[in-house]
């Protein structure tokens, strides 16, 4: 039997649901303060005042000399208001965005578990290719929260990385669907960057630049319909380690971003790729442009599926404040090597913002 850090067994969430069990395990279950349903005195207050409040939406069509100085106007204030916005008319093929998804379902929901546990991840490292259920490691007392998820992921760039012989060989087009899609991904990230950059009065080149050649992971995520969605999260709260991701998401709503101590939901957009910024792009901006906090909660009665794709640096990359956005002034981040800004970050776990707020220099 496979064991994960501990000699526990390993254990899939998608098996627990089938199950059918009325209550979840108690190594999934959150503390009361990271309950998707807890309300602070003082969030309560402001409830009201954020609760119509939706996500940006960016409609790309305006890429033209014409709108330049429009668009990167707005992408500006959705950078410093959310960390996050959505894209339209971004350039990749909708049937690409809904091959993958049917994709992932498929492999999640029509293939046998021994099938897909042949595929399974090393549960000994963080960030290992493959079908999983936990990414963090055991602390020394055993005491991690688990999410309410399963995921698949894969390594995809730079092709020195891409293996798609550790990738699902079924459904038939999988491995194709994953490659393309890598390769669409990694072309949206590139323009996105360059618009964030002028937004700052930046190069186009500049966070690119900066980040260096991208790192790209592809993280299809299932989410199985949970008994006690107000106890557990399939996603706990945090912001992404790297420059940043593009996400996916079907018509089941879950995911959520943080604003103003208030959980926002990130309602499904047909089409459309949720930007969210990572961590070293707010490093990269000095804290003009924040990370976006985000999470994913859990229903009752339909299971869930996104895909993530990550844009990271190398781990020897080091990443600082741009001296131009400093202007003369203290940097508020001090300089990180990437590969030791992962290894923090699966070590100590997620939290919210806990990780880039260690790099506060003041």
């Amino acid at each position: 039997m496979e064991t994960e850090v501990g000699g526990l067994p390993m254990v899939r969430v998608q098996a627990i649901a089938e199950s059918k069990l009325s209550q979840v395990p108690p190594q999934y279950i959150q503390p009361p303060h990271n309950r998707p349903h807890h309300h602070s005195s003082t969030a309560t207050a402001t409830a009201t005042a954020t609760a119509s409040a939706t996500i940006p939406t960016i409609d790309l069509f305006e890429f033209n000399p014409t709108h330049l100085p429009s668009l990167r106007s707005t992408i500006a204030q959705a950078c410093t208001d959310y960390g996050a916005f959505h894209v339209t008319n971004h350039g990749v093929p909708t049937q690409l965005l809904r091959q993958i998804k049917t994709t992932g379902l498929t492999f999640f929901n029509h293939s046998s578990i021994n099938d897909k546990l042949t595929y399974s991840c090393d549960p000994h490292s963080f960030a290992s290719q493959g079908y999983g259920s936990r990414m963090l490691l055991n602390d020394e007392n055993d005491t991690v929260v688990l999410d309410w998820r399963d995921y698949f992921d894969h390594h995809t760039l730079p092709l020195s990385r891409r293996d798609p012989s550790r990738w699902p060989h079924f459904p038939e087009n999988y491995r194709e669907t994953v490659a393309s899609y890598s390769d669409e991904m990694k072309g949206l990230a590139q323009k996105l960057m360059g618009l964030i950059s002028e937004s700052l009065g930046l190069r186009g080149s500049y966070i690119e630049d900066a980040v260096g050649e991208l790192y790209q992971n592809i993280t299809i995520s299932y989410y199985p319909p949970c008994p006690q969605p107000d106890l557990t999260l399939g996603l706990q709260s945090h912001s992404d380690m790297g420059a940043i991701t593009l996400l996916i998401q079907d018509d089941v709503g879950g995911l959520e971003v943080l604003k103003d101590d208030q959980w926002i939901t990130v309602d499904p957009l047909s089409d459309a790729i949720l930007v969210i910024l990572a961590d070293q792009t707010e490093i990269i901006t000095n804290g003009k442009y924040r990370s976006a906090v985000h999470r994913a909660v859990t229903n009752a009665t339909q299971a869930r599926l996104s895909v993530a794709t990550f844009h990271d640096p190398a781990k020897a990359v080091k990443i600082s404040p741009s001296s131009e956005l400093v202007n003369g002034a203290s940097p508020r981040y001090r300089e990180v090597v990437y590969g030791d800004y992962v290894s923090s970050w699966y070590t100590k776990g997620p939290d919210g913002k806990r990780n880039i707020d260690s790099l506060l220099l003041n």
